[in-house]
């Protein structure tokens, strides 16, 4: 069977975007994030080496895990992450505390369901560059200058769930 296609070519958080993301994320080592997308998971290897927490990135591309995997182990944070291959639609992420996402607007649509009906009240998403519609984020952050005209968007789940 060939190998899954990915819904979006692999495109690098810049660096600043990713240190914002991070700090907006209020992050601490008992947290468990998840990235949804995370190419060669270098968010996720920044979140374990900065802020000490566990982490599990998802992605379709072997070659972008096996990196990730290989960095990790070099980093000294292999034992705090995990990489799977498969289909972030698919993705359980029940025990996510965070999670992030960079991806195209019509999958963060797609998400958004999922998102709402597994992650915990308290529980944080941070996307760059693109939100997740009529949902009307906690936080917009505009970056500029920066290696380019990031936007930032941060959801808090709440306390009791709105009907969708």
């Amino acid at each position: 069977m060939p190998a899954p296609r990915p819904d979006i070519g692999f495109i690098p958080t810049p660096v600043d975007a990713m240190v914002a993301m991070l700090k907006l994320a209020d992050l601490s080592p008992s947290d468990v994030v998840y990235d949804l997308g995370c190419g060669d998971g270098r968010l996720l290897l920044r979140a374990a080496v900065d802020y000490g927490v566990r982490g599990v990135g998802v992605d379709v591309d072997a070659a972008l895990l096996l990196r990730a995997e290989t960095r990790a182990e070099q980093e000294g944070v292999g034992d705090r992450l995990t990489f799977r291959q498969e289909n972030l639609f698919e993705t359980d992420f029940r025990d996510a505390m965070v999670v992030f996402i960079y991806l195209l607007p019509h999958l963060n649509l797609r998400l958004r369901p999922r998102l709402q009906a597994q992650l915990q009240p308290g529980s944080r998403i941070v996307t760059h560059m693109f939100d997740m519609g009529d949902w009307a984020p906690d936080r917009t952050l505009h970056l500029q200058p920066s290696e380019e005209d990031s936007v930032l968007y941060v959801w808090r789940i709440p306390d009791q769930k709105a009907p969708e």
